[in-house]
Order: C-alpha cells, then structure tokens, then sequence
C-alpha cells in the first residue's frame, strides 16, 4: 500500500476522505503504455534494446514510468510490445520489480521504491512488429475490462499529479482527457530593446504554446475511433474525437520532458545524477 507523506493525524476528516477515495479510484484503472517502438532517432543506443530499455540512472524509462504511477496508486499495467518485445518481456518477467539491488532504509525495512514495485502487475502484450501506435492501444482493449483506462508512450517523464487528473476527467464527462504541456524550445530566446540583449534564456519553455504531453484518460468507446493496424493514435483517433468534442485538455504548468533524442536522454540522466530530477515524485 502507498502512503501519504504527512501523517493521517494532520489533516482534516474531509481530506483524508478524500485521499482515501482518490487511492481506490486509482487502484481500480488500468494503465496501459506503448512500448512497441524503434525508437530510431535515439540509435545507436536502440539498436539491440528498444527505447523502453533505454535506462536513465541505470533503470529503464519503462520503470521510471512505472514508478510514477505507482507512487500515486495506478500499479496494474498492460504493455503494448512490438520492437524487441521480447527484451522487455524478459525484464518484466524477470527483473521488473527488482531490477538492480536495493538499499534499505536505515531501519532494515525494504527501500521505498521496491515497496512500490514489488506492489504492481504486469502484462505484456504482442501487439505486432509493424502495427502503429493507434493499432496497438486497440489491440489491448479485450485486457482493459470495458473501463475508464489511462494510456502513456514510453518516452517522456513530467511530475503530472495523475490523480488530479483522473478527477479532471471523470468530472467533465468526456471520451478523452489529454494531458497538455509547454513544449521546451529548441534554441535560445533573446529579449531585445533596440540593439541591447537585455534578456538571454537558454532554451527556455514556450509558456503560450501547448502539445500533448501523452498522459491520457480515456473511456472503452475511444477504441471505436481507431480504424485498425495502420492507425496512429495522435492522428485521426484523436482528430476525430476533437471534432466531435470528446477531447478535454488537463493543462500541466510544471515539469514535463520527452526522450526522443541523445541530448534529451543525457538532460534526464543529469537531472538523475544531481538528485534533481523532477518525476521523482515517489521519494
């Protein structure tokens, strides 16, 4: 069982009743991650391990990933394989929960992050080498048990507060909620006054600019708006239900970084190693 931080001693009646329904929401959907990709852009490291694999302080970003939700009480997973399937299959069936040696706290009781882990389950599913990522979310609708499920890729880490927006979504009443995040710029930003910098920021976020940062809620009815195999997710599923005004937007203002590229994978790494790194919400 995940515990709250504070002490239940220190908050009101109303917010532990809170807590504790939020708890049970969670325990009760199913979370879903693609992780079928070649993840070619961040070759050659995916040339023999696909990008799930692709660690960041010596863990996959499947597992950082996993943590999260965790952390925050959604800790039954179904993972969508296709590219080098077979090598998370064999991490999942066996190292997921312990996949390098964990300290102990100072009291000898497990480290919080194998409390965590040794917690979930895990299914992992063959959904084809070629199938696109629309194909593969409705390849795993039979193990999703006709309810409310949340969906993520394999490739991107935020300190989203995944409760708040499970209650986003159940409250509007909509087919899909969308996480959407500020997109990191690509190069610096100057402010200028004549020909005087007086303002430089080294690839700062674009604050008036949102993206999907795939953290989705979605209902079982969503897989009727996927055509078959060829489908991509971000393309005509989503399209689709944005025109029928299906999609809801929960904006998150805070952290929230892809791993699409080397630079992006060694930004999250240093983050790792300065004991700064902002998904770490289960600390």
């Amino acid at each position: 069982m995940v515990k709250d931080s504070v002490p239940s001693t220190s908050r009101p009646k109303h917010e532990e009743n809170s807590l504790s329904h939020q708890h049970a929401a969670a325990k009760s959907v199913k979370v879903a991650i693609l992780a079928g990709g070649t993840g070619s852009r961040l070759a050659p490291a995916t040339n023999d391990k696909p990008k799930a694999m692709i660690t960041i302080g010596g863990r996959p970003i499947l597992w950082h990933i996993m943590m999260h939700y965790a952390h925050l009480g959604f800790a039954d997973f179904v993972i969508a394989l296709g590219h080098k399937g077979d090598v998370i299959r064999d991490w999942v069936e066996n190292c997921g929960h312990d996949a390098a040696p964990q300290p102990r706290t100072g009291d000898g009781a497990p480290h919080a992050a194998h409390a965590l882990a040794a917690h979930w389950t895990v299914q992992a599913v063959d959904t084809g080498l070629h199938t696109e990522s629309g194909g593969r979310v409705k390849r795993l609708g039979p193990l999703l048990q006709d309810a409310t499920f949340m969906l993520t890729y394999c490739d991107g880490l935020s300190d989203i507060n995944l409760r708040e927006l499970l209650a986003f979504h159940r409250a509007h009443g909509r087919l899909a909620t969308v996480t959407a995040v500020h997109p990191p710029s690509r190069f610096g930003h100057m402010t200028l006054e004549g020909d005087q910098v007086i303002r430089f920021a080294e690839k700062p976020t674009l604050s008036n600019t949102w993206i999907s940062g795939a953290y989705f809620v979605l209902e079982p009815p969503v897989l009727d708006y996927v055509e078959g195999d060829g489908s991509k997710w971000e393309k005509e599923p989503l399209e689709r239900l944005a025109r029928d005004r299906q999609l809801m937007a929960y904006r998150h203002d805070s952290f929230w970084q892809c791993m699409d590229t080397p630079r992006e994978r060694e930004l999250l790494e240093s983050l790792w190693r300065s004991g700064q790194a902002p998904w770490k919400v289960w600390r």
